[in-house]
């Protein structure tokens, strides 16, 4: 079974950015005017899951939870301190997180759409 995590934005450039610049994912492929959306597709090659996001005319219908999470976990704490220093490089915000659990095992940062995404320690 493979995972696609999907979810409509208008704002695809800057998520695209945050996604690869921050994250470290990489653009897997895209499409535009597929039915009305554009849209792309960001991961990594050698795994099974990957992250969707779509933009067309209509207005995205969601909100960002507290307890929403895309959780990453760095390989070493080496690469989460340099996940966290290109975050800062690139002003990504940070938030508290509400999980006690979180707040002692990484950093919650907000994606453009005010996601939480938490990029912890392995």
């Amino acid at each position: 079974m493979k995972l696609r995590v999907a979810r409509h934005t208008k704002k695809l450039q800057p998520l695209i950015d945050f996604y690869t610049r921050v994250i470290g994912l990489e653009v897997l492929g895209d499409f535009k005017d597929h039915a009305g959306y554009d849209g792309v597709f960001m991961g990594d090659k050698n795994r099974d899951w990957h992250l969707e996001f779509t933009t067309s005319a209509e207005e995205p219908q969601h909100q960002a939870d507290k307890d929403d999470l895309l959780v990453f976990y760095a390989d070493s704490r080496a690469a989460y301190d340099q996940i966290i220093a290109i975050a800062k490089n690139n002003n990504a915000l940070q938030a508290e997180p509400k999980n006690p659990y979180w707040k002692q095992n990484g950093t919650l940062l907000l994606d453009p759409d005010g996601f939480g995404v938490m990029v912890a320690i392995a």
